[in-house]
């Protein structure tokens, strides 16, 4: 037998910013949460008269208690899911790929992955998951990380997750190496022609 999916239902006149597709939920707008769903679980979010708008990330410790990761209520959330939204960031910047550089492969919410922060230096990746729906899917996020095609080679994903939001997602801090090898002290990347020394460790949010 199939486990319905949990489900949060909004009040009468709260669809209207997520039928414009803006991607948040504030808790003044739920009416109703129905299956007990996990802190960072996927929910379907349903208008007052039961109508699905779509699949969010539910974090009940949050005042924005859902973050919406599509407006598609037919298309699964899975680990695919997230490969298929990684690979086209990274291909939206493959213009910024390869050499000593540094980009943001993925930018949260604009990239529809809320809570998910990539940032390229040079051969290493740097993430944080600053969401209760981003460390749910934080093992499939960096797996795929790893099994990109589109991305070259990488020499290691460290992790940054000390963002001053993970405690109001009920969140502690995490870092250290995700993937491969640990990134040196400080990191050499190149822009416009200068040089600069990334200390991803310690540094200024992801490091730079």
């Amino acid at each position: 037998m199939t486990q319905s999916p949990a489900t949060v239902r909004l009040k009468p006149g709260r669809d209207k910013s997520l039928r414009r597709r803006h991607p948040w939920v504030f808790s003044g707008a739920v009416a109703q949460v129905a299956g007990s769903p996990a802190s960072g679980a996927t929910v379907m979010v349903l208008d007052a008269n039961g109508e699905p708008l779509g699949h969010g990330a539910y974090s009940p410790q949050s005042q924005i208690v859902v973050r919406m990761w599509n407006f598609e209520p037919a298309e699964p959330i899975d680990a695919s899911w997230f490969r298929a939204r990684l690979e086209q960031a990274v291909q939206w910047r493959s213009a910024y790929q390869g050499g000593r550089g540094a980009c943001r492969l993925v930018n949260s919410e604009s990239d529809g992955l809320p809570g998910v922060i990539i940032d390229r230096y040079a051969d290493f990746l740097v993430c944080q998951f600053g969401t209760a729906g981003a460390e749910f899917w934080r093992t499939a996020i960096v797996e795929s990380l790893s099994e990109l095609s589109a991305l070259p080679a990488i020499a290691g994903i460290y992790e940054r997750s000390d963002l001053d939001i993970r405690p109001k997602e009920g969140l502690a801090p995490r870092l250290g190496v995700l993937a491969g090898s640990e990134p040196p002290p400080l990191l050499e990347i190149e822009e416009s022609g200068l040089r600069f020394a990334v200390d991803v460790h310690s540094g200024h949010k992801t490091g730079f």
